[in-house]
């Protein structure tokens, strides 16, 4: 079996930090300690360029391809020796990944095209694997929900889903004319959860806010007011009532139904079905220079993504166990199940069946679809981020500068050689754009080839050809 130490403390970062013994890092202990690796799978593995790697994770359940990857030995079939390690935030574990610290991360999806694009951090950063879909809700405050409640259809004694923002708006308008600023939290600028929950806002009325060059804050003309609060830290907030609800991955929306704190008030999933969320997010001077190294991480992550969601979520219940230890996600295993085993708890006792809550590799879910590139964009131009209007062949050159769907087929084209995958599980013959859906809370249909069409369809945001002022105000 795997050997692996005790977890340390990096003084660096002053957290608890796994270390997952390579080879090189065993040798250099005291012959007290023994290291047996698994033996490949296959016959021949890729030469890969470097063999010990640090990944990088934020403690959220959709990190588990990493977890699955090092647990399953899927690594070590392709001869890497992997340390996965914890990083305080999104901000300083994307850092750490331009500067080389770390190798690899698992990433927001609006991270490597933000920092290439040059908004934050400017870096090229790419990705061959999308790690999953949905997995996100937006939670209010039991003040709040109460509010809103009076406003919520029922049926058979429990709200209608899904629930609109329009529920929301006439408190926050009650907050407002009582000088109460409604504040939310989201996880970063750039993240799934913003934009989520910007959308959700604004289809219900609710102006979210935009950014321009002279303001980065995002609240310029907003109802409701949005800023950073890392993820674990979501609960505590609310509890402490600095914020009134929030847009986060699991499993911190159902910690606050576990502690009675909050209530769930709609999923991703609702917003928008089978929405992208997370990558696995390198530098492009990396994969120029580690080809197969990159080639071997993206086929240990699709076998950790299909083990996932094989035989109908089987293996889920050994997942959460896995992803309940300190060094992976660290809540209790009961609040992670609680969303990753098919089911959604929003009210407490009010447990709903939502198979496809956590999505790791069906629906063509670990494929990187410029499409799913294609739709952050849009929503950074909606919001101001992106200043100035781009014509929609810059959203396409954008994409595929950082989504490398090549790199993912070559992956999963030796995963089938080796009988580790079927043909079947990937979409070989697409274009890299998903079909047009309107599948969205809204039911405005986008069409990531026509991305200014979508911009231009939105009611609350800026239009294709507007600016903000300084003062806020969309101009043409």
């Amino acid at each position: 079996m795997k050997k692996k130490c005790d977890p340390v403390i990096e003084k660096s970062q002053k957290t608890i930090v796994p270390r997952f013994l390579g080879i090189t890092g065993a040798l250099a202990l005291s012959s007290a300690v023994t290291m047996i690796t698994f033996a490949p799978s296959h016959a021949d593995i890729l030469d890969v360029e470097k063999d010990e790697l640090k990944l990088g994770f934020i403690k959220l359940t959709d990190m588990a391809p990493l977890a699955i990857a090092y647990e399953k030995g899927f690594f070590e079939d392709e001869g890497l020796f992997v340390t996965l390690e914890p990083q305080a935030n999104w901000k300083v574990l994307l850092d750490r990944v331009i500067t080389g610290e770390l190798d690899g991360a698992h990433m927001l999806a609006g991270q490597p095209l933000a920092a290439t694009i040059g908004y934050g951090t400017k870096a090229h950063i790419v990705t061959p694997f999308s790690m999953d879909l949905n997995g996100n809700a937006i939670t209010v405050s039991n003040e709040v929900w109460a509010l809103m409640k009076e406003n919520i259809p029922q049926e058979n004694g429990k709200p209608v889903h899904p629930i609109s923002a329009e529920a929301l708006k006439p408190v926050v308008e009650t907050y407002k004319d009582q000088g109460k600023p409604f504040n939310m939290g989201m996880v970063f600028p750039v993240s799934t959860h913003n934009y989520e929950l910007r959308y959700w806002l604004a289809a219900g009325g609710v102006h979210p806010g935009y950014y321009s060059p002279e303001d980065i804050s995002g609240q310029l003309q907003a109802d409701a007011l949005l800023s950073v609060t890392p993820p674990p830290q979501m609960p505590a907030t609310l509890e402490a009532g600095t914020i009134y609800g929030y847009s986060v991955g699991e499993p911190w929306n159902q910690q606050a139904v576990n502690k009675g704190i909050g209530v769930p008030v709609i999923t991703d999933y609702e917003i928008w079905q089978n929405n992208p969320e997370k990558v696995f997010g390198l530098t492009n001077e990396f994969t120029v220079e580690n080809p197969n190294t990159t080639l071997a991480l993206t086929k240990a992550l699709i076998r950790a993504a299909k083990w996932l969601d094989e035989n109908d979520n089987a293996n889920r219940p050994e997942a959460v166990q896995i992803l309940s230890q300190p060094e992976y996600v660290g809540a209790d295993a009961d609040v992670i199940a609680s969303s990753m085993t098919g089911t959604f708890e929003y009210e407490k006792g009010d447990k709903r069946s939502v198979p496809d809550f956590n999505v790791f590799f069906r629906h063509d879910a670990t494929y990187p679809f410029y499409s799913d590139a294609i739709w952050y964009l849009t929503q950074m131009r909606r919001w101001g981020q992106i200043a100035d209007h781009k014509d929609d062949s810059w959203y396409a050159e954008v994409a595929k500068s950082v989504y490398q769907p090549h790199i993912y087929l070559k992956a999963a084209e030796i995963l089938v050689e080796e009988n580790n995958a079927a043909k079947t599980d990937f979409p070989w013959d697409t274009d890299g754009y998903r079909p047009a859906t309107s599948a969205f809370i809204d039911g405005i249909e986008y069409n990531g080839r026509k991305p200014n069409d979508y911009i231009d369809a939105q009611i609350i945001g800026l239009k294709a050809n507007q600016k903000i002022t300084s003062d806020g105000i969309p101009q043409s």
